[in-house]
């Protein structure tokens, strides 16, 4: 496994330096160079580079916005370096939601993420909610381009509170309403 503190440095220059105001262009970026870099983000949101919490904020935000995910996997991405990490389960954690009025003026649920992100859910940022192994909820929020927000438990609660019983296909459930969709948190 390549890396050292000094690549995650220089990785960090090269991300900054990438062209473009708000998130760069990574879908677009083909670099020649590819390797890893022993990055894990935890469950948590915890960003951890060879065993140690990278505590700069400044470097996770940075770090956020040349993700990538390929079909084989996370990458940070800059137009010329291509390093795979490893991610947990989902990249972010929705941390916060507070009801919004979407462009229309309808009712949206706007999510904040750990590392910055606002995110209103809709038809293009769903929510959805797989069951874990242990019967637990795990609720996620589409963030962009495949990358997802696995929703923090108070959150999720929050939501629920909000929840509006409807009939479905699969019987009454229970789901709330962003934009023009409605999502299904679970049976009601």
């Amino acid at each position: 496994m390549s890396g050292g503190h000094s690549n995650l440095e220089g990785f960090a220059r090269a991300a900054e330096q990438a062209p473009g105001r708000g998130l760069p262009p990574v879908h677009l970026w083909n670099p020649a160079h590819a390797g890893e870099i022993d990055i894990v983000i935890k469950t948590d949101g915890r960003w951890i580079h060879e065993g140690a919490v990278i505590s700069r904020e400044a470097l996770v935000r940075l770090f956020s916005t040349v993700l990538r995910k390929d079909p084989d996997g996370f990458h940070l991405v800059t137009p010329v370096e291509k390093m795979r990490i490893t991610v947990e389960d989902a990249p972010f954690v929705a941390v916060r939601v507070d009801r919004a009025q979407d462009e229309k003026g309808g009712e949206a649920l706007k999510f904040l993420t750990n590392v910055g992100d606002e995110v209103v859910a809709g038809p293009d940022h769903a929510i959805r909610v797989e069951t874990a192994p242990d019967g637990e909820p795990r609720p996620y929020l589409h963030v962009r381009r495949g990358l997802e927000a696995l929703i923090a438990r108070p959150v999720f609660y929050e939501l629920v509170e909000m929840a509006e019983e409807r009939d479905t296909p699969a019987g009454p459930m229970l789901g709330v309403g962003s934009g023009d969709a409605w999502f299904a948190l679970g049976p009601a």
